[in-house]
């Protein structure tokens, strides 16, 4: 099945100036130290904590658990926090030979509508980013990266919640076929046309 056939969306992007070619036929992956960037080192951070006094389950879900927690603000001050408590995710920016960006359709019931994403899923107990990566890629896309390799990793949306995302950069993709979850559908079913 070529590219044109292939229900999944592609971007156009245009290499930066200085940025090495990808080498048919390579096969390594290449690893990066990951971590979240923290404001930490900056030593007007320290007035800016914290302090976690208790903290409760106040619901318990499939994967995502919602806690309440009492905080002691810089000030001295106490008041409550709603946190959501996430396993974490992997995510993965695929690049086509032609410098296109894989991307996948998918009906999100938070917002009530479809959305185009990266391919990303939720860190299984104990999975690695990097094979969290490979798999979603794999799963959601049906391609597989000759290369991939660790771009950064974020926080979503660190005002309540603890999920953070691991991001890599996939390139000389091949395609095997793609193999959604059961409970997902129309995963890859936009059309390839370019998008910048």
């Amino acid at each position: 099945m070529d590219n044109e056939e292939f229900e999944a969306e592609v971007i156009e992007n245009e290499r930066p100036a200085g940025e090495a070619e990808v080498i048919e036929g390579e096969q390594p992956v290449e690893e990066a130290e990951q971590a979240l960037v923290l404001g930490d080192d900056d030593p007007r951070d320290a007035g800016l904590h914290e302090r976690i006094i208790s903290e409760e389950q106040a619901w318990h879900g499939k994967f995502l658990d919602v806690r309440s927690a009492q905080v002691e603000l810089p000030n001295g001050r106490v008041t409550g926090r709603d946190l959501v408590r996430h396993p974490g995710a992997a995510a993965v920016v695929a690049l086509t030979e032609t410098g296109k960006i894989v991307l996948v359709r998918q009906y999100r019931t938070a917002i009530d509508r479809v959305t185009v994403e990266i391919p990303a899923g939720k860190l299984d107990p104990g999975e690695d980013p990097l094979d969290c990566a490979k798999r979603e890629l794999l799963e959601e896309t049906g391609f597989s990266a000759g290369r991939i390799q660790y771009l950064t990793t974020i926080a979503t949306t660190p005002g309540f919640c603890d999920e953070v995302i691991h991001i890599y950069m996939a390139t000389g993709l091949t395609f095997s076929g793609a193999n959604p979850d059961d409970d997902e559908f129309e995963i890859g079913r936009a059309s390839c046309r370019e998008r910048v």
